[in-house]
């Protein structure tokens, strides 16, 4: 008897090694899935200057990957629960392999288009296994480990990337390429690795079906609509910084230097993962009504850095909207999620995801429209003008109607 137990004991002391390992080998993945998606964005430059686009067609590149993100993720989004978690990431990783294959022969817009297509499937079929695998290896000593990991690494991976990024092509030979390679290895890596290594964790296997339910409970409609102004700004703005922000910084700073353009974006994003990991045991109502005052103030320092041509004020800017995008979409996610009743939560999640992606993509594509008839510059400043209104807006509105948060 007692060596049964003592072999029970060892087992499940091995499981749980497993399953610990198997948790940060998945966290490695979003890291390094988010890490791709802003790697492009300081070589959008070069690529302009050497395919002559202009930035209607930059920030049309951009949308296409974030409404494909939206709507394999509507259309795919549960088929990890049918399926299995491992084989769809695993299927995920493939078409992202695939994307780094066309950005590093890409010779022209057309490559470039059909890259950003590509990844955004790969991001919307990864984005919900990833996350709920998380929550399925999450060790069981740790019960808050899970939520902190996918709101915090996604963000982490995109500053890593861009600055990563910026400093390749400074510094590195090959600039449009390299990035691309070394991803491309770091992605077949992780397709063995999770093969190999990773537990499967859904064991009731059902029929596929394609689609995901969108929707907001009745009880839960003001208080949603109370959010969508935060949640607009918030994503519009970091839609703006990955795809016109590396553009703003050189023009501003009269320069050619791609890590400073990978810097803003590191900034923003780096800032909004550290606000994540410092406010995680905050009332989702203050982090909330804390991510509205500082990304309103913030837009306004960035505004006033572009009216004023001063370089610096645009990185202090940035730092105080990052940490408002972190705590604003932390607030505004556990808000929501948390005054859902459990059945429906999904569907909400999906409906919050719904207007982020849009915010990401709509605005960013407007915004390229307007660059290129009336400048950067004035554009820059209307569209921090609205962000920053935005944010305001919604500080009165998430007092109002977030009181049970």
């Amino acid at each position: 008897m007692t060596t049964a137990i003592q072999h029970g004991a060892v087992d499940a002391a091995r499981d749980s090694r497993r399953m610990g390992r198997g948790f940060w080998i998945v966290a490695a993945i979003s890291f390094l899935y988010l890490f791709a998606v802003s790697a492009p964005s300081p070589l959008y430059g070069i690529y302009a200057a050497q395919w002559h686009f202009s930035p209607t067609t930059l920030t049309a590149v951009f949308g296409v990957y974030a409404l494909t993100l939206l709507g394999t993720m509507l259309l795919a989004g549960s088929l990890s629960d049918a399926l299995g978690r491992r084989p769809v990431i695993a299927a995920a990783l493939v078409v992202q392999a695939v994307t780094m294959v066309l950005f590093l022969f890409a010779d022209n817009v057309g490559w470039l288009y059909a890259a950003r297509l590509t990844q955004g499937c790969a991001t919307g079929l990864v984005t919900a296994a990833v996350s709920a695998a998380l929550v399925d290896l999450q060790p069981a000593n740790r019960p808050g480990l899970a939520p902190l990991v996918n709101a915090t690494v996604p963000a982490a991976g995109l500053a890593v990337g861009a600055l990563s990024s910026g400093a390749l092509v400074r510094y590195a030979p090959a600039p449009t390429r390299l990035i691309y390679a070394l991803l491309l290895a770091g992605f077949v890596a992780l397709i063995v690795i999770l093969l190999t290594m990773v537990p499967e964790t859904v064991t009731q296997r059902h029929r596929a079906r394609l689609g995901s339910r969108v929707g907001v409970e009745r009880p839960l409609r003001r208080a949603f609509l109370a959010t969508v102004p935060v949640l607009v700004s918030v994503w519009a703005l970091s839609g703006l910084y990955l795809s016109l922000g590396p553009s703003l910084a050189l023009t501003m700073e009269h320069s050619h230097n791609a890590l400073l353009g990978g810097a803003v974006i590191f900034l923003l994003c780096g800032c909004g993962a550290v606000t994540g990991i410092v406010m995680r045991g905050s009332a989702p109502r203050r982090a909330m009504l804390v991510g509205c005052a500082l990304l309103g103030t913030g837009v306004l320092i960035t505004v006033a850095s572009v009216a004023l041509s001063v370089p610096a004020l645009l990185y202090v800017g940035t730092v105080v909207s990052g940490c408002g995008f972190g705590a604003g979409f932390l607030g505004t996610f556990r808000t929501l999620a948390g005054l859902a009743e459990p059945e429906r939560r999904s569907e909400l999640i999906t409906a919050i995801y719904v207007v982020a992606y849009l915010s990401f993509s709509v605005p960013g594509v407007i915004a390229g429209i307007l660059t290129t008839r009336i400048g950067l510059h004035d554009t820059a400043i209307g569209y921090g003008l609205v962000v920053a209104a935005l944010a305001w807006i919604a500080l009165p509105a998430t007092a109002r109607h977030c009181y049970r948060c």
